[in-house]
């Protein structure tokens, strides 16, 4: 009796584990990309219950429907609010291909291209967060102010005192921050305390809070880094507002230090900056900035320098960003330099860039020598062997700093500078702005940058790869197929 009853629950048991693996065969692939379908039908076939407890809490790659509903509505209000001065469609100074690529991300993002702006780069950290800090103390009507991580501590206390300033001064002061990412860091509720104290409005950007019925995937998160003063100076970039250590014991243990690039812009494109904080901000508080959208300066400059923002995310019905990014690689005719510090492409992107090395476009990669996140590491670091096999050159930026740049050049005069990594996690479940930029001059300015790059990294070799352990492919192998899972 006994073993007739053991027999009948295994039975049953085999029968639930297939009856979920013929479902999830149905369910998974429609809409989702191949590499991440096949990433979740392997872990529900090899591990049923577990796979299927992780699809449910982390398998949908789309925002909720209420904000995914405010998304379109607001992409409705930024093709009706972006008449930006200088807007274009081509110019005949352009490569031939590019525009193409601006007419992509026009009807991907609703974004014209402005010309007529200036852009400097700003790559030292200290610096950079001086150059926010002077900014907001020139504040006349608003600033607002959106970072995936944002903290008042030691190093960032003069920000958060000129904030304080400008309210004093009548200056209206928004934040918006990432409440996950945020959460994290050490002094997140002294921060929270600070920004109220300070009379700031602020909310958090996808908060995870089911009690107030704020329910989606936890690792979907708002990852933009944007600053706009008055409408007239932004600054966009891959720098968080918080020490360059993430006052992280381990961190700090370690003696890690990160190396950021950012771009102040001065011009037109700056109305465009702002819509993206004033969606985001219409869909954390409900408030529509119809005014202050509407009565953005607009400041011409002599030098041409032509911009376009790209937003992208899992509000969007389309990866904006890994679109634009594959059509600037395939058009690219002598060179590409990506600098990205978590490079887990996806097929697409990894065929267009050997298929540009195999042209006979050169082909520079800028990573960090040793990583901050253990699972991403590995898995950048599966790419290698097939990126060097190609003929991809892999710099990798000296110890002890984490280079956590974004950026793309294409030629001698087109450039991507935003908070967007070449990662699936970027292309799908993270909300990122990036800022397409077509001017020699800041190109220019980009290699200098990647020169100083080149100067503080080792190149790696195919013949130093292949004397990697075994242990650490295996590691490398298996992180790259959880990278997968969308």
């Amino acid at each position: 009796m006994w073993a007739t009853s053991t027999l009948l629950i295994a039975g049953i048991l085999i029968l639930i584990e297939w009856a979920i693996r013929i479902a999830a065969v149905i369910i998974i692939p429609p809409g989702r990309h191949p590499a991440a379908a096949t990433a979740w039908l392997l872990a529900i076939f090899v591990i049923p219950e577990l796979g299927v407890l992780l699809f449910l809490l982390i398998g949908n790659p789309k925002l909720p429907r209420k904000r995914r509903a405010k998304q379109r509505e607001m992409d409705a209000f930024i093709r009706a609010s972006s008449n930006i001065p200088g807007g274009r469609r081509h110019n005949p100074e352009w490569p031939p291909w590019l525009a193409s690529v601006v007419e992509l991300n026009s009807n991907l993002s609703s974004m014209p291209m402005a010309d007529g702006n200036t852009l400097h780069l700003l790559p030292d950290y200290q610096g950079s967060l001086d150059a926010m800090t002077a900014e907001v103390e020139t504040a006349r009507t608003f600033v607002h102010v959106q970072f995936y991580i944002l903290t008042c501590d030691q190093t960032t206390a003069p920000f958060f005192d000129a904030l304080e300033a400008a309210v004093e001064r009548g200056v209206k002061v928004r934040v918006l921050l990432d409440h996950w990412a945020s959460s994290r860091t050490r002094d997140y509720k002294a921060t929270l305390t600070r920004l109220t104290a300070i009379g700031a409005d602020w909310y958090l950007m996808l908060p995870v809070q089911p009690l107030k019925g704020h329910n989606q995937r936890i690792d979907l998160r708002n990852h933009r880094k944007i600053l706009v003063v008055d409408g007239r100076t932004a600054f966009i970039g891959s720098q968080n507002l918080i020490d360059r250590t993430y006052n992280k014991r381990s961190n700090i243990k370690r003696g890690l230090r990160w190396l950021e690039l950012v771009a102040r812009v001065d011009g037109p494109v700056v109305d465009a900056l702002n819509l993206i904080f004033i969606t985001d901000w219409f869909i954390e508080s409900g408030e529509l900035l119809q005014q202050e959208a509407d009565t953005l300066e607009s400041i011409d400059h002599p030098e041409l320098q032509e911009c376009q923002v790209v937003p992208s995310g899992p509000g969007f019905d389309s990866d904006n960003n890994l679109r634009m990014f594959l059509a600037l690689l395939y058009n690219a005719e002598r060179r590409i330099v990506i600098t990205s510090p978590y490079f887990v492409p996806d097929e697409s992107m990894l065929y267009a860039i050997t298929a540009a090395v195999q042209r006979g476009v050169e082909v520079d990669l800028f990573v960090s020598e040793i990583g901050d996140q253990a699972l991403v590491w590995h898995a950048q670091r599966s790419y290698y062997e097939t990126l060097l096999r190609a003929g991809v050159r892999i710099y990798m930026y000296k110890a002890p700093y984490i280079l956590h740049a974004k950026h793309l050049t294409i030629d001698d005069d087109v450039a991507v500078i935003g908070s967007s990594n070449m990662d699936m996690r970027s292309f799908g479940l993270n909300m990122e702005v990036s800022l397409l930029v077509r001017g020699k001059p800041f190109v220019h300015e980009m290699r200098a940058v990647e020169d100083d790059y080149r100067a503080a990294s080792t190149e790696l070799t195919l013949e130093q790869w292949k004397r990697q352990p075994l242990r650490s492919t295996v590691l490398d192998n298996l992180a790259r197929l959880t990278s997968a899972l969308q």
